[in-house]
């Protein structure tokens, strides 16, 4: 059962993998940087600094990064080693048959990938931090976009991304719970006001999708 879904999930694979482009290429090369998102994460820096008192924003900035620790270290550290999966760059089988954006590769396992379980642990968090549908439908969209980059620069299967997604959730859902019980013992780290109708808010995806579109008109005139 287990070698059929890992052929279904390498099917699946170079069909997405398979459609590509110049344009795809760059805007995928910018989708996928660290840089690229800067100024969104800065944007929820703000505000938390708008609606918590300095104590709330070290503690909910500590939890994201915690947030992002667990996430990391659950997919590079105890679960890649533990399956041993080469990623669809590394498999021999799939040689010269993968589209990698500028080379590269990435490390000897892909599965699960830290990409999808960081992005989806953030927005896990976020979502049930805020509480805003805006806010929801962005980061879902978010990660489904990240997850479909990772697949499309040749670097991870399908099912890496869907096993991300499944890490990623679960750190968000541990570590806001934890979060949750700390703030309910510790009442001075809680918002001003109810965080559902706190102020700028609606900022987050805003710029967000301002990034996107940045990207989308940046990659028409690749250097």
């Amino acid at each position: 059962m287990w070698d059929l879904l890992q052929e279904w999930d390498k099917s699946l694979f170079l069909v997405i993998n398979g459609i590509h482009g110049p344009y795809g290429d760059h805007f995928v090369g910018l989708f996928a940087a660290k840089m690229t998102w800067g100024i969104m994460y800065a944007t929820i820096l703000f505000v938390l600094c708008k609606n918590f008192n300095w104590r709330g924003v070290l503690v909910a900035a500590l939890a994201f990064v915690l947030l992002i620790v667990l996430s990391d270290q659950l997919a590079s550290t105890l679960l890649r080693p533990l399956f041993a999966r080469p990623r669809p760059s590394r498999a021999e089988d799939l040689e010269g048959l993968v589209h990698l954006i500028g080379g590269r590769r990435g490390g000897a396992f892909g599965f699960p990938s830290a990409h999808a379980a960081n992005t989806a642990a953030l927005a896990t968090f976020i979502i049930l931090f805020f509480r805003r549908r805006s806010l929801a439908l962005f980061f879902i969209a978010w990660t489904l976009a990240t997850c479909h980059a990772r697949v499309y620069a040749g670097v991870h299967y399908p099912g890496d991304v869907l096993a991300g997604i499944l890490v990623g959730v679960f750190s968000g859902l541990t570590i806001h719970a934890a979060y949750r019980l700390l703030v309910s013992r510790l009442p001075v780290l809680a918002p001003r006001g109810k965080i559902t109708r706190a102020p700028f808010v609606p900022l987050v995806p805003l710029v967000g999708l301002l990034t996107v579109a940045v990207i989308a008109l940046y990659s028409l005139f690749p250097s």
